[in-house]
């Protein structure tokens, strides 16, 4: 992306120094970026479709105060590290979470694979309340240490499965290979998760945002914090108000042109109390 303007987004993550296309500055801006850019699905929720266009991701996540999922977020990251100098390309998942491991599911889910002096890394910052923030070495069976808590990648014939560490048990994420996708393949698996009423993005409000020690999460009405060393604190919110609220002062989101949002949140409330 030519246009791409890499000192807008590393001001937005928070990042200062120098980016350089090692494996200290990718650590870095990963933990950065997920607590700066939220995981969200309000646009697809609003009935309003993903534009995957460059422009559009950048002015979205980078020059207004709004988040995405997963074909937003990698890719606005493929941009900037692209723009440092890293070499990286893009990869798509099959979603298993709460599934068998042999779970045919669809490619749902983008991350990517990123090149530093000979190794092989995966870097995800778009997987929601379980976004990778430090990348993970393509090193099967290894348990490496994030901010967030333990993760492995398990291989597993021509597959490689994501694992992470939850109360002592490991479970699967995603499962994914090491073909290469371009952006054709991303539209269309971001038409069927924006547009489809069967997704789940298009029917569930979602958010996430991590923090020093630990993640916040809502899922409809239930918004949690999860903390890396000690319990879970989790809330049901009252009210459609209070969903409002949490979008904008815990998830750090403008709520600004998405008219049909207060709608469908109310839909929501009515489904909840009966």
């Amino acid at each position: 992306m030519e246009n791409f303007k890499l000192e807008n987004y590393l001001k937005r993550i928070g990042f200062n120094g120098q980016a350089e296309p090692n494996l200290a500055t990718l650590s870095t801006i990963q933990n950065l970026h997920t607590r700066a850019i939220p995981f969200e699905n309000l646009n697809p929720f609003s009935g309003i479709q993903v534009n995957l266009a460059p422009e559009a991701i950048q002015e979205k996540l980078v020059d207004s105060a709004r988040g995405g999922y997963c074909f937003e977020q990698n890719q606005l990251l493929q941009f900037a590290l692209q723009k440092i100098g890293y070499q990286v390309s893009g990869l798509a998942a099959r979603v298993i979470v709460g599934q068998p491991l042999d779970a045919h599911s669809p490619y749902t889910h983008m991350m990517l694979r990123v090149e530093i002096d000979g190794h092989t890394y995966i870097a995800d910052v778009g997987f929601g309340s379980m976004s990778l923030t430090a990348p993970l070495l393509l090193e099967p069976d290894l348990v490496q240490i994030t901010p967030h808590g333990p993760y492995r990648i398990v291989r597993t014939g021509s597959f490689y499965r994501v694992e992470s560490s939850v109360a002592g048990n490991w479970q699967a994420l995603y499962k994914f290979d090491l073909e290469h996708h371009q952006s054709a393949d991303y539209e269309m698996m971001n038409w069927f998760t924006s547009c489809h009423p069967a997704s789940k993005f298009t029917n569930t409000l979602i958010a996430a945002r991590t923090f020093a020690g630990g993640r916040y999460t809502l899922r409809n009405f239930e918004f949690n914090t999860h903390y890396v060393d000690r319990p879970s604190v989790k809330n049901e919110l009252e009210t459609p108000a209070d969903v409002s609220r949490v979008l904008q002062d815990i998830f750090l989101l403008d709520l600004t042109g998405l008219e049909k949002l207060e709608e469908r949140i109310e839909i929501l409330f009515e489904e909840k109390v009966g």
